[in-house]
Parts: C-alpha cells; structure tokens; sequence
C-alpha cells in the first residue's frame, strides 16, 4: 500500500476511469464492509453555492458551544487535509492514510470481489471511517454533486439543507433549475428537518419535500432575516428569535447562508441545545477561504491594491461576487483621491471549459476594468485563448491580457495597477472562476515574499 499522503491521494485517483460516477450502489455496500453506522447526528449539507459557507458557520457554532463536531467539505485550495476536520483543525497526514488505507482493505476484500471507486468515494469513506473513530457528538457533511445519487448521501443525516439551487453540472444533474432543484432535494429525508436557503425554491424541491413528508423550513416563509445597522434579527414564523452580528464572512449572501445554519441548530436543540450567545460568538469567528476574502498582498511591495479571492465558479455566485465587488466600492476608506474615483478592479480569471464561462463573463463585465485571463492546468482546463475570445464576444471594448498560470497572470495585474496614475484604497484585484484559480494565487501569496 502507499507509504505516505501524497501517494494515496495519486493512488486512489487512478482507481476509477472517471472522475465523476453517479449512484450509491457501490458507496452503500462498502458501507456495510466498513460497518459505517454512525451514532453521532449528521447535518447533510446540499446546494449550487453556499454549501461551505453553511457548513463553515455549522461547524464554529457546535465548536463554540463546546461539542466535538467533525467536517467534511470539498474540495480543498491548498492541502488535501482542508477536507476533514475535527473542532476545526485539518486532520493530519497520517490519520488520513490510516483511513485510507482501512477503505482499501475493504475494497479490495477477496471474499466480496473488488468494488471501484472514485477519488471523492474514497475520500467519503476514509472522512466517514475516521469520525467513527474519533469520540463525535455531531458531523456536518458537505455534499460534493447534487445530492440524490452523490456520496455523501448514503449516509442518514439527521437534518438536511439546500443553500440554493441554480444551474451547475448540466451533465450529471439536468439542464433546468426544476431537475437541478429535485436532484438536490435528495438529501432530504421523511420525518427530518428539511431546510431550504432558495429564495425561490423549485416546485420540484418543494413538492418532493411535501411528498416525503418532511420537516420543510423555507427561507422567507418559515424563517427570515431581517437587517439592522449592525445586527441581523433571525426571525421564526415572522417572529424575531434573536439578535445576531454579521457573520464575519464577507458578502450580503452570506445571511442566507447564516440563516439556514441557525435554522438547523434550533431543529436540532432537543439533541444537541446550543445558547444564543454561543451563536453570536460563532458568527464573529467563522472563516472560510476564498468566499470574497479579502487579503493583502507582499509587504515588499508599494501601493499594492487589496486582494479578493473568490472561487465563483457558475452564473449563480458570479452574480453574488459582482454584487459584493459593487458594494465594496464604498465599504473602504475615503480620501479626497479616492472620492474621486470608485476605484478599478482587475480580475485575475481563470476556468474550467465545462463551466459556463459566457454566463460567469456575463455576470462580472459591468464590474471589471481589466481582464488578466490564464489557463489552468488541468485536462478540462480552458484556455486563456478561448477565455479571452468568449471575453471579447460578451464585452467587445473589454482591456484583455492572456498568461499561462494565474500567478503570472496576478503578478501582472500587480504591476499594472502600481503603474496606475490613479491608484486609490478602492482598487482592487479580483482572482476568481475556479478552486484551482484560487489555490494557484493562494500559494503565491503564502510563499517567500
């Protein structure tokens, strides 16, 4: 078997053709082999956008009120070990070899035959396997594609949420917000708390939430928020639970996010009771990286312009980012130069080809000075040519520059930007369109300086 972490992470990628294999066929009966029946409560988190927002919230909240809570999530940026935590700390190398190596054993179990298995499978297992190993009193569970055939949905959650449903993965979940909305809807289970953060949920998620007989709880209609100045108000039936700060994750999207992780924990009090004030402390503490995060660049450079990083990836969080990129504009210090002025954005941008980069390109046009386009390393990787030419179709007048890697295409628009005449506090430079877009920046920044 593989001797350390960075030989199992290539040894369990090469053991299916395909990255992607819908079904739970497979999933369920390496259950059984691994006698995965967990006792701790597990919250299954589904949706388009918002599953790790929700699950980061989840997480500090249970952390907070003192359980130990374990974490699964995908994908990573920079350490495969982002994926599985417990009270919020990445599981170490050799806990995850173990693991691995357990669902190994049990997958190629002579008396059974041998069971293929993707990458994200494996990776289920040998999260759901450690949990079990560890002394849990609850697990929150990012669901990887869809919902109703992905992996993490052989297991029985004990509360459900979609975030949200819009058009990601045409390919395996179906071409319409109404097939999208039912493939996630999945998740939910009859008799559980099935919370829905869509604004305008499909009749195909509500409908198959109605026929199962769940719990359903929908945002706007069984729970809400409502702004204050500098607070938010969680609101029941129209009635004001509590009084909440902003989650420290940037973003207006992020009290729907914030919402639906309230509404879980009250489903779950009876189980596991958690204090008001431990919410509130869990919301000023909660990070994520790369959910519009603001970060700054090298110390050894001048005038360097702050640093979003974003992995919107698909229409639906396009929108959000261009959002936020909008109302950022006046959210930072004001000097006489920068009242002049709302500041420039220059987007480090790069995708992979089986995304709809028209409808992202679409999203973001109004909000971007400046396009540094790059390819990514990967076989469904765009090209920056094809990137810059969709570009150029979508804004005619749009300023182009095409690299390689996103990291020379960032270290590029760093010049560009100091170059300016007119820098102010307001500009910015925005990497987003893709994990992978991130991750490349990501590590850039956390090196040498």
């Amino acid at each position: 078997m593989p001797k350390d972490l960075s030989s199992w992470l290539s040894y369990i990628e090469s053991l299916h053709p395909k990255s992607i294999a819908m079904g739970l066929d497979r999933i369920k009966l390496m259950i059984e082999r691994l006698q995965l029946q967990p006792e701790f409560p597990i919250i299954s988190v589904a949706g388009t956008n918002g599953k790790g927002s929700t699950c980061a919230m989840l997480e500090q909240i249970y952390k907070q009120a003192g359980y130990q809570v374990g974490c699964y999530t995908s994908p990573h940026l920079l350490r495969y070990n982002e994926r599985v935590r417990v009270n919020g700390i990445e599981v170490s190398d050799d806990a995850l070899c173990a693991a691995f190596s357990a669902v190994e054993s049990a997958r190629t179990d002579l008396t059974g035959g041998t069971i293929q298995l993707t990458y994200f499978e494996v990776g289920t297992l040998a999260a759901m396997w450690h949990f079990m190993q560890t002394r849990l009193d609850i697990v929150i569970l990012e669901v990887g594609l869809g919902g109703r055939l992905d992996a993490v949905n052989a297991f029985e959650p004990n509360c459900a949420i979609v975030t949200s449903v819009d058009l990601d993965h045409q390919e395996f979940l179906g071409d319409t917000r109404e097939k999208i909305g039912f493939e996630k809807a999945g998740v939910y289970r009859a008799g559980i708390p099935a919370i829905c953060g869509e604004v305008n949920p499909p009749a195909s998620l509500v409908n198959y939430a109605h026929e199962i007989q769940t719990d359903f709880k929908c945002i706007h209609q069984d729970f809400d928020f409502v702004l204050d100045e500098d607070s938010w108000q969680y609101t029941v039936n129209g009635k004001v639970a509590c009084l909440l700060p902003f989650p420290a994750l940037q973003g207006a999207y992020q009290l729907n996010n914030a919402a639906c992780a309230v509404t879980a924990v009250e489903a779950l009090q009876p189980v596991l009771p958690v204090k008001y004030a431990d919410i509130s402390t869990a919301m000023q503490q909660v990070q994520l990286a790369g959910r519009f995060q603001i970060v700054n660049g090298s110390s050894s450079e001048t005038r360097l312009p702050r640093i979003i990083l974003d992995v919107a990836h698909n229409p639906h969080a396009a929108r959000a980012l261009a959002e936020n990129l909008k109302v950022s504009k006046s959210l930072h210090k004001q000097t006489p130069q920068s009242k002049m002025s709302p500041g420039k954005t220059f987007a480090v941008f790069a995708m992979l080809a089986d995304k709809d980069i028209n409808g992202v390109v679409e999203a973001l046009k109004d909000q971007i000075d400046a396009w540094y386009v790059a390819g990514i390393e990967h076989a469904r990787g765009a090209t920056a040519a094809d990137l810059a030419l969709i570009i150029r179709n979508v804004a005619p007048k749009a300023s182009i520059k095409v690299f390689d890697t996103a990291d020379s295409a960032y270290r590029q628009a760093c010049i560009d930007m100091q170059a300016c005449i007119d820098v102010n506090e307001n500009d910015k430079i925005a990497v987003f369109g893709s994990f992978f877009t991130v991750s490349s920046v990501m590590q850039l920044l956390s090196g040498p300086q």
